[in-house]
């Protein structure tokens, strides 16, 4: 049976890296108790996988990971059995039983929604509701995305499906492409922002917070999406 667990990630545990969340999982799914399956031949390794891998600082509400178990009593007894493992900061939210015809998490994921907020002094003076609607409004928005051995122009719009500012707060929130072809990091809007302006941008100035990962349960001409709890159901 494949299970999907959603669970979060704040405070300290921020700046603990994919790896060694993983690790940490695959230890607190054994003193769990849980029967989880393992892969065969000379090194077995518990089966899982990590939907997107959340970078180091980010806090989120909306982590998933996909295992496999030999048996299960219940979601709801699976998730107290994991939270009674976790430390302040990680938290097993939901569990859900995958159909056999389901994709992993990995190859599901199409995009994320994230809030974006600002460390005390490095709140901008010229962010308004007019700036964010001209900003989105433009009808390309171009960026340099660079990479360890490369760097590529590109126009980013196509890959930004929503976006609402709170004003009072401060507070951007984006859902963009997050899938492997796309993957499009919430810095990167936020310092074409500054661009726009010809403002001074300072990536530590960022506080943000993974909301939620989505699956596109429609076509890529007619995007439709859904949190990837919503493939599978309660058990």
């Amino acid at each position: 049976m494949r299970l999907r667990i959603k669970f979060s990630k704040h405070g300290v545990l921020r700046f603990i890296g994919h790896l060694d969340v993983m690790r940490y999982f695959q230890k607190a799914i054994r003193r769990a108790g849980i029967d989880i399956a393992y892969s065969t031949g000379f090194s077995p390794h518990q089966i899982m996988s990590f939907a997107a891998p959340l970078g180091v600082g980010l806090e989120s509400n909306g982590e998933y990971m996909d295992i496999e178990v030999n048996t299960l009593t219940s979601a709801r007894e699976l998730t107290d059995s994991l939270n009674k493992q976790m430390v302040d900061g990680i938290e097993v939210l939901e569990v859900r039983l995958l159909p056999d015809n389901a994709g992993n998490a990995m190859a599901s994921v199409a995009a994320a929604c994230y809030t974006i907020a600002f460390r005390e002094g490095y709140q901008p003076d010229f962010l308004t509701e007019s700036v964010i609607a001209d900003f989105f409004g433009q009808k390309e928005i171009i960026v340099t995305k660079k990479t360890k051995k490369s760097e590529s122009t590109f126009d980013m719009k196509p890959y930004i499906y929503a976006y609402d500012f709170d004003a009072e707060n401060q507070h951007l929130r984006l859902t963009v492409d997050a899938s492997s072809a796309g993957n499009i990091k919430p810095a990167l809007v936020v310092k074409a922002l500054f661009d726009y302006k010809n403002q001074a941008f300072d990536e530590f100035g960022l506080l943000i917070t993974r909301e939620e990962t989505y699956t596109n349960i429609g076509t890529a001409e007619d995007i439709q999406l859904e949190p990837l709890g919503f493939v599978g159901s309660d058990y």
